[in-house]
């Protein structure tokens, strides 16, 4: 006789929509033009946006969900690998990247994230929006990168601030559903 084991563990989606989308608010609010770039963001793109979200994704993968334990542990390491971008020159470890580099690197981020939004066709509306705008973000960074424009820089701030709420909201919305008990904010 088979015995079937319930799983209670707490869904892990939250934990890593909000670091993701607390971050990218953050970093895209710099890119907006709002404030330069300083420790603030550096130290959410390794702790909340990096390493917990790298957390939340094996949480994901003891549930079972390789989506979202691919999406989570790759944005999380996403983040460590755009801080050490801007530290590692800092610190006489290694050249700043220049546009070029900077254009591939958003670009190929991009590239994964269009198979991750194309993955989300048949899901809940907030996730297709998380990721199709997280695509146009990479997209105007990678652009931005390449021509060294700050126009379109400024316009993927903006862009990129809409993003993080997306995950923002959903996280949000996960947690307040689940704890009242009821669909309070729609997914």
């Amino acid at each position: 006789m088979e015995q079937i084991i319930k799983d209670t563990t707490a869904n892990p989606a939250p934990l890593g929509l909000f670091g993701f989308g607390m971050t990218t608010m953050l970093l895209n609010i710099h890119n907006a033009g709002f404030f330069e770039l300083n420790s603030m963001i550096m130290g959410m793109g390794i702790f909340f946006g990096g390493i917990q979200q790298v957390i939340a994704g094996i949480m994901e993968w003891k549930k079972g969900n390789g989506f979202g334990m691919t999406a989570f542990m790759s944005y999380g390491f996403f983040w460590l690998t755009l801080v050490a971008l801007w530290v590692m020159p800092a610190m006489g470890l290694a050249t700043k990247p220049d546009g070029a580099s900077m254009g591939c690197y958003l670009g190929i981020w991009g590239l994964f994230t269009l198979a991750f939004f194309i993955g989300t066709l048949n899901g809940n509306t907030i996730g297709k929006l998380i990721f199709g705008s997280l695509v146009i973000l990479f997209g105007l960074l990678s652009a931005a990168s390449f021509t060294g424009s700050e126009e379109i820089h400024t316009i993927a701030g903006y862009e990129g601030i809409l993003c993080g709420f997306f995950a923002f909201y959903e996280a949000a919305a996960l947690v307040i559903n689940q704890k009242l008990g009821k669909q309070v904010l729609p997914i």
